[in-house]
């Protein structure tokens, strides 16, 4: 019997020790995988050969450890979720969704179109609309007006925005990890993001906010990645980074041109990363020139050939005419099927003396030279005297009065020679108005609107001893090498021979008398965009003389002019950035929900988007008051501390080590500087302007708020009671905000109708100026 226990004991201990063997310690496991994250060799002297072989043999062909991270988990489906929930309410065409749903049925109808903003966020409208099937005819005429059968591809348009803006919590709070956060403090500040109603509101419909705000957030993220492989340069992860931060600022950049914000932000970070860089004599040079060109390439030149590339995309698109033709020159026009493609088909390239021409003005207001048989006041209301001759204006639209014959001042013939004589730069011509039969003209008379300009006019009674007052001299801005005046490409100046002034627009509108077009004069100063003129449209009524066959067997037939040729891409492309620029300049005037900066931080206005036609069912662009007003405070608490701290480091006290320090500091660098250069700008800007604006400077602010909270729990309240207030209150604080974004979340949803009584309710500042049906 003693036998049989001690053999069962050493078959028992055989047993353990394979077990032992077969299955190590969770301690050992985990040792054993940091070693190997951490490149060192494993070893494990006390393994003999046959249970090393043993255990290798029992282990199974295929494991996967999958860990949760459950704030993260739960923070992505809440912002998902707040941002796709009601997507298809309301059922009606809410606020910008009139311009951003016209743009994609032009895109889906090939015609072209104009916008202030860069191509890439309609783009990303218009693919979604191809992928869905969308045929471009639902007509977004009006806000308010019923989606009826087209609310399925309404409401995938609105997705793009909606899944965009639901990654910006998990980008934030990935961010918030970066700068040396805690987790509950990086899920704190996703919350916040989550809960701030106009982050859903400007998430959820089809414009531009959703693309613009993950852009750039995310080009911050990745800058904050990239910056982390500082020890792993030129390694994949570090080309990784920074590929993806000049990918994420293009992408901003592409959507609105107030993502250049951030790549200024960005940009300056990168370039005093490089300089602390320079600084570092460790580094040889060839590496510091090899940073520099890895960082030019991927955050100058790639973004400049993306963004080059998103515009030939366009144009590739939209090929057709469209609606917004009228502003651009008669060169892009004419690139475009159709429109003044399909006018100026077969007329001649080559202007001759004897042509019949339209003169556009090529910059600025898009408008003919024109006069028609009413002439100027003779005294104006200041009492300055006019010439009382024909009047010369720039009108708008296509007019007969508009035809213009290009007339040699040495022949009386107004027909075109055969073959043509082609008019070329620097030679004298006068221009004779088609339907009058009176010449254009300029003299020592003040202009009507512009007293410091000279008068335009068609003189009425033609005097021999005027003969000099109606030449011109013609100047071709863009010559070619012929130096021939042609049809379309060619920019022109008429500059006047016995003054030297040159024909401008001056902008200015002349009153009744002058039915509103645009005033036309001469100026001394040639070289400026206001005087450059382009033909548009070309006749040519040719006489000519029998020429013997043996000599000339060529017929006019073998002579048909040709059409003007396409556009090349870069004039093209150019001019669209000018027109863009320009136009972004022009947006100004009142609005019922405009508002200013100085407004802003506050949150003291509101936009409504949209109301139902019978119910108070409504959409107001509001963000959530606590997260706004406690952001607000973060930037002050930073400043503060900002202060205290220079301060009390002057007199040597050192309240934090010197990692801390500088992580301080560099948090101020990029957040309180994102904010500022988010925000400043809009001061001095002309154009209207809406709360909506803000957005991207409250991101920054929300971020902040969190780090700085992080940084009083561990810096300056540290004793464990004040920490548990901190933890306290941040935790009552989040519960508050829930509850605030649901008391406003039918007016970011418009999915519950409210009476009046409780639209004041919502209305804690008076300047809320939300909407209500009477007698509701």
């Amino acid at each position: 019997m003693t036998t049989e226990v001690a053999a069962f004991y050493v078959e028992k201990t055989n047993v353990e020790k394979f077990k032992k063997a077969e299955k190590p310690s969770l301690v050992s496991q985990i040792s054993k995988t940091s070693k190997q994250i951490n490149g060192d060799p494993l070893k494990d002297n006390s393994s003999t050969p046959s249970t090393t072989q043993a255990a290798t043999c029992s282990d199974p062909p295929l494991t996967m450890s999958l860990q949760l991270n459950v704030i993260w988990t739960v923070m992505v489906g809440l912002s998902l979720g707040t941002r796709l929930w009601q997507l298809s309410t309301p059922k009606h065409v809410v606020f910008d969704e009139v311009h951003f749903g016209k743009f994609t049925n032009f895109f889906m109808q090939h015609k072209y179109f104009f916008d202030v903003h860069p191509p890439l966020g309609k783009l990303l409208f218009a693919v979604t609309a191809y992928l869905s099937g969308y045929d471009g005819n639902f007509s977004f005429d009006d806000i308010g007006q019923d989606l009826g059968e087209y609310e399925f591809h309404v409401s995938l348009l609105r997705f793009v925005p909606a899944f965009l803006g639901g990654l910006i919590a998990p980008c934030i709070y990935e961010i918030v990890l970066e700068l040396g956060c805690t987790q509950w403090t990086a899920g704190f500040a996703a919350f916040l993001i989550i809960f701030e109603n106009m982050l859903v509101v400007q998430s959820k419909f089809i414009f531009l906010d959703g693309q613009l705000l993950f852009f750039s957030i995310a080009s911050v993220l990745c800058y904050l990645k990239f910056r982390k492989q500082s020890n792993r340069v030129f390694s994949s992860s570090w080309w990784s980074w920074l590929v993806l931060t000049g990918l994420s600022l293009t992408a901003a950049c592409s959507t609105k041109y107030t993502g250049v914000m951030t790549l200024l932000v960005v940009g300056t970070m990168v370039a005093l990363d490089y300089w602390k860089l320079i600084g570092d004599s460790s580094i040889p040079a060839r590496d510091l020139t090899q940073h520099l060109v890895a960082r030019g390439s991927c955050l100058g030149i790639m973004p400049i050939l993306l963004y080059l590339l998103q515009f030939y995309v366009l144009f590739a698109l939209i090929y057709k005419t469209g609606p917004h033709d009228d502003m651009m020159s008669s060169a892009f026009q004419a690139s475009l099927e159709g429109g003044l493609a399909k006018i100026t088909q077969g007329q001649a390239e080559e202007v001759a003396y004897g042509s019949q021409i339209t003169l556009r003005h090529t910059h600025g207001k898009q408008c003919w030279l024109h006069s028609h048989p009413e002439t100027y006041p003779v005294k104006y209301p200041d009492g300055r005297g006019s010439s009382a001759q024909q009047q010369v204006t720039c009108y708008s639209f296509k007019d007969v009065n508009n035809w213009w014959i290009v007339k040699d001042p040495h022949n009386d013939s107004l027909n075109v020679d055969w073959p043509p004589r082609p008019v070329k730069n620097g030679e004298i011509i006068q221009l004779i108005h088609g339907i009058s039969g009176r010449a254009l003209n300029s003299h020592d008379v003040a202009a009507p609107l512009s007293p410091t300009n000279q008068e335009v006019s068609c003189y009425i009674d033609y005097n021999i001893s005027m003969h000099a007052q109606n030449l011109w001299r013609l100047e071709i801005v863009n010559p070619d090498g012929s130096g021939i005046w042609k049809t379309i490409q060619s920019q022109v100046r008429l500059v006047h021979l016995n003054t030297s002034q040159a024909v401008k627009i001056t902008g200015l509108q002349l009153p009744d008398w002058g039915f509103h077009q645009f005033e036309v004069a001469t100026d001394r100063v040639i070289n400026q965009q206001d005087t450059v003129w382009n033909v548009e449209e070309h006749q040519q009524n040719i006489s000519y003389r029998y020429v013997p066959e043996k000599k000339d067997k060529t017929s006019i037939e073998q002579q048909a002019p040709q059409a003007a040729k396409p556009m090349a891409f870069f004039p093209k492309f150019l001019e669209m950035q000018w027109k863009m620029i320009q136009s972004n300049k022009e947006l100004s005037g009142e609005h019922t929900f405009s508002s200013t900066p100085s407004q802003w931080p506050i949150m003291k206005r509101g936009v409504a988007y949209w109301i139902h036609r019978d119910k108070n069912m409504q959409i107001y662009c509001l963000g959530n008051p606590l997260v706004w007003w406690a952001g607000s405070l973060s930037v002050l608490a930073y400043g503060g501390l900002l202060v205290i701290y220079l301060l009390r480091r002057r007199r040597a006290v050192n309240d934090l080590d010197q990692e801390s320090w500088e992580r301080f500091v560099f948090v101020g660098e990029l957040l309180v500087g994102g904010y500022l250069v988010h925000y400043l700008p809009f001061f001095p800007m002309e154009r209207t302007l809406f709360i909506h604006h803000y957005l991207n400077a409250l991101l920054f602010k929300i971020i902040l708020l969190a780090v700085i909270t992080d940084h009083v729990y561990k810096h300056v309240f540290t004793h464990h009671y004040l920490r548990y207030a901190i933890t306290a209150g941040c935790s009552i604080y989040v519960i508050v905000v829930m509850a605030t974004f649901y008391f406003f979340s039918p007016v970011t949803y418009g999915h519950v109708e409210l009476s009046s009584a409780q639209i004041n309710q919502r209305k804690w500042l008076r300047t809320w100026d939300m909407l209500s049906h009477p007698n509701t």
